[in-house]
């Protein structure tokens, strides 16, 4: 059995920002969603923490409530990893992951 599921709990960094796609103008909503990671540095001594920023992608009806979501909101989110693969304006090869839940999915 396989399974590609994500849970991640944070804050939103800014309002929910609805979109839809450019083929067949179907809509859907992305989120910016901020989580941090906390440790003791052992050589330092010193408390580090680091902020992810992850991209999160609702469709549907889902996707029409989380476009209410604002800024600073705290979230939990539920959904598949997806990586895509792009090449920016410059000729860089980037790698983006997204979190994408789609209604009717089961998690």
């Amino acid at each position: 059995m396989y399974q590609n599921r994500s849970t991640l709990i944070g804050f939103l960094g800014k309002d929910a920002e609805r979109r839809a796609t450019k083929t067949n103008n179907i809509p859907y909503t992305v989120l910016s969603l901020a989580t941090k990671t906390s440790w003791n540095d052992k050589t330092t001594g010193e408390y580090v923490s680091r902020t992810e920023w992850h991209r999160c992608i609702a469709w549907g009806k889902l996707g029409e409530w989380a476009a209410s979501l604002t800024k600073g909101m705290h979230l939990q989110i539920e959904g598949e990893l997806r990586s895509r693969e792009y090449v920016e304006k410059v000729g860089e090869k980037k790698t983006k992951i997204d979190v994408k839940r789609r209604e009717g999915h089961k998690y």
